[in-house]
């Protein structure tokens, strides 16, 4: 096996083993990036959802009090606000979804399906102290985040509309009728805030990232390749084989060959000046004997 063999054996796997490592620590970084793109993306619809709610709260619903003896708007609700505005941004972002799951809601749209209704149970059981749930599921549309947080039952004011139908504004009963959305606990956890948004396209583009980092890699190394073989050739392979050829001619008592290329101070070089010498002395040698 000659010396550029062994050579580009021992690139190849040293390479190989690089490509593993750096592949896997990449892939893992791009992974955790994307992810966190995704989460970020979340909770900014999240805290959108909650300036929604305060804003209501604050600024809407005390300009409708009056009208409210009249006829129930459920524009004054927070939930209702937030969830009418984020299905604006539907309109165009139809994997994006926020929703105010309940377990006894008043307007039926806010029912809770079945995986929202295990994140609810998880926040009414205390589980861990989980006050946020972050995880991963599957829909038609591939897969997608979503982070909930608990709906709590904290103001008591909350009560004058969700504790008997008995003490129900009228209008909100002409509404929505007295049989679902009541009989609601202060501090009782009734539901959860969901939003959910697509993973497809971060992760996409994580892993196109991933592929071009592979492919620059493995062409860095091709050109590496060529350019190191290329080196060796000009640098060791050639001065060994015409060191070997001047070996074979000498060895044969042929001293007709021109002397080697002392240039430089590399082993190589080294190498060739102690051929010459012992070219020299060899021919002396035979010289002195055949004299």
């Amino acid at each position: 096996m000659g010396i550029r063999t062994k050579f580009n054996l021992a690139l190849f796997f040293v390479f190989l083993l690089g490509l593993v490592v750096s592949g896997a620590i990449s892939y893992e970084l791009l992974r955790r990036n994307a992810r966190a793109e995704i989460v970020r993306n979340a909770e900014l619809m999240m805290e959108a959802a909650l300036a929604i709610r305060g804003y209501t709260v604050s600024q809407i619903r005390p300009h409708l009090e009056a009208q409210m003896a009249n006829e129930f708007l459920p524009q004054s609700v927070p939930a209702y606000a937030a969830t009418e505005t984020l299905n604006e941004i539907r309109k165009k972002h139809p994997d994006y979804q926020y929703k105010e799951a309940t377990l006894n809601p008043t307007n039926p749209r806010n029912r809770a399906t079945d995986w929202e209704a295990d994140l609810v149970q998880t926040f009414r059981s205390g589980a861990q102290g989980a006050n946020e749930l972050i995880g991963e599921r599957d829909t038609p549309t591939g897969p997608s985040l979503y982070i909930a947080r608990p709906i709590r039952v904290g103001d008591p004011a909350c009560l004058a509309c969700h504790s008997e139908p008995s003490a129900a504004p009228a209008t909100m009963l002409k509404l929505y009728g007295n049989a679902n959305g009541f009989n609601w606990k202060l501090n009782e956890v009734v539901g959860a805030q969901v939003v959910s948004v697509p993973m497809s396209l971060p992760v996409e583009n994580a892993r196109r990232a991933f592929t071009t980092f592979m492919g620059s890699l493995v062409a860095v190394f091709v050109f590496a390749f060529v350019v190191l073989n290329l080196m060796l050739s000009w640098m060791i392979v050639q001065p060994i084989r015409r060191m070997s050829q001047a070996a074979d001619k000498v060895s044969t008592g042929d001293f007709a060959i021109e002397e080697l290329d002392e240039g430089g101070r590399d082993e190589i070089a080294v190498l060739g000046a102690s051929f010459n010498r012992m070219r020299r002395s060899l021919q002396k040698a035979l010289q002195m004997i055949d004299g």
